[in-house]
């Protein structure tokens, strides 16, 4: 049976004395691995979706989302993260055939055209597995394996990658933070140790704006990302362009970048290792200096 508790981890060998972030090999589905720790590691947003609050029409059309993923992975994506189906607040729910027209067709041409690691974004069971067929790495579950629990059983049966995110929505939350990461987390972890997920397939995501409605909210979120370690997983985190950094910035949309590229730098010193974006170019250049500071023994208090 797999230990999914917290657990001490030997320092690699391959660490410098001075580097605080761990190295971990994440073991993805088609014999691919990546290395997490040393360098950050940036997973490309590509929405083909109508409707998604930041870019939602702009890759719709097939042709225009390969160009789009190729762009990004010239600019230093090491993942690109296929979704067919927006997760902004209140939109609209499609079908799983629908979902599927939309991100398989643009799955399968990355994995023939392109080196890079692919992400399916999706929370339904029959989408993840198709898309593993046609070519991708790693399931992305914003419900973290809550919605559809059959998700984790083909996250095991496929040897897929697991990126596993924290959500408030639909249902009661803890008034504290961090408990209710922590809460949240463990019941997805559980349902992962149901379904023979290996722990270093796994990563854990702490949903920044996924029902953390207020920017006070996402900001508690940061200052006490170091508490999250305790977990015992590699973290993600996918900030990109969110409501709470247009109300520290003021800005909207695409002029969230700058602000998005702050706050990849804040949780990069506190210990993520993966970074989903939007503008993969300007949080490349900012993750870049994050990285030479921890390679020097920099981070923030607490992690």
């Amino acid at each position: 049976m797999v230990d999914f508790r917290p657990r001490r981890r030997e320092k690699p060998a391959v660490e410098s004395a001075t580097h605080p972030i761990r190295t971990w090999t994440w073991r993805l589905a088609h014999g691919r691995s990546l290395e997490l720790g040393p360098r950050s590691v940036i997973m490309g947003v590509l929405n083909v979706t109508p409707d998604s609050f930041s870019d939602g029409g702009r890759f719709f059309a097939p042709e225009d989302a390969i160009r789009q993923a190729k762009r990004m992975i010239d600019e230093g994506a090491a993942i690109i993260d296929v979704g067919g189906e927006s997760t902004r607040p209140g939109a609209s729910s499609i079908s799983a055939t629908e979902e599927q027209q939309r991100v398989l067709p643009i799955i399968e041409a990355l994995a023939s055209q392109a080196d890079a690691l692919i992400s399916i974004d999706t929370y339904r069971a029959e989408t993840a597995r198709l898309a593993v067929e046609a070519g991708a790495h790693i399931i992305n579950d914003v419900w973290g394996l809550q919605r559809d629990p059959a998700i984790a059983g083909v996250a095991a049966e496929m040897g897929t990658g697991l990126v596993i995110m924290h959500t408030g929505r639909e249902r009661e939350r803890l008034a504290d933070p961090i408990a209710d990461q922590k809460q949240f987390l463990a019941a997805s972890l559980a349902i992962a140790e149901r379904a023979g997920v290996s722990p270093d397939r796994i990563l854990l995501d702490p949903g920044f704006g996924f029902a953390k409605e207020t920017t006070e909210m996402n900001l508690e979120l940061m200052a006490r990302f170091g508490e999250l370690h305790g977990l015992g997983y590699p973290l993600a985190v996918g900030t990109s362009r969110k409501r709470f950094v247009g109300g520290v910035t003021g800005r909207e949309g695409d002029d969230r970048d700058v602000g998005t590229a702050a706050t990849s730098v804040i949780l990069r010193l506190a210990g993520a290792v993966l970074f989903r974006v939007h503008n993969v170019a300007i949080n490349k250049d900012a993750l870049a200096f994050a990285d030479a500071m921890v390679a020097r023994g920099l981070t923030l208090p607490g992690r």
